[in-house]
């Protein structure tokens, strides 16, 4: 929970009782490699902060194949923008560990706490911008680029994942990403 709560402390204050009243809504979630945290075609239960391991962000196209959307690590927070089901699914593709709230939790903490919703429009928009910017970037680059790029913007995921996921998030075949980084040494 202290990593929730020094995070949520760089984009606003709060204070003793506050942080208390969210300590006391929150709960601990460990959640097992490869289980579903959301799952497409339904509601989300839960908005999570997401303390360790990784989070893949997928769905299947037309075609049904599986496409690798996104990736979270470590000090995210997972929210949906609205109630609509989801359309995408998020997997544990490491062993997880969150701090969850309860959608009633949440919005009990949205009315108690003055400034919980700028608070959490912050860090949301922090997290749309990173995604962007990361995103953005590949769009134009040819294969080799994005994967500098993807090493680059994810740091801490590259070791973690597998090249399956990986491979499906930069557009391009399994067999091109071992290409890839067998030329790269």
């Amino acid at each position: 929970m202290k990593e929730f709560i020094t995070y949520l402390l760089q984009f606003g204050n709060l204070n003793q009782q506050q942080i208390d009243l969210i300590t006391s809504k929150a709960t601990a979630l460990d959640l097992p490699k490869d289980s579903y945290f959301w799952e497409a075609g339904k509601l989300p239960k839960h908005i999570g902060f997401l303390v360790d391991g990784i989070i893949r962000v997928a769905y299947y196209d037309n075609k049904g194949e599986e496409i690798t959307k996104y990736f979270f690590d470590e000090n995210h927070l997972i929210k949906d923008w609205d109630n609509f089901e989801a359309t995408f699914y998020l997997q544990a593709v490491t062993d997880c560990k969150f701090i969850i709230f309860t959608k009633n939790n949440w919005k009990e903490l949205s009315n108690t706490i003055l400034d919980w919703d700028k608070v959490i429009d912050k860090i949301m928009n922090k997290h749309h911008m990173e995604k962007l910017d990361k995103i953005g970037t590949m769009i134009s680059q040819d294969a080799t680029t994005r994967y500098l790029e993807f090493l680059k913007s994810f740091p801490n995921i590259a070791n973690r994942v597998p090249l399956s996921y990986i491979a499906s998030y930069l557009g391009i075949t399994q067999s091109s990403l071992s290409r890839i980084r067998k030329n790269l040494g």
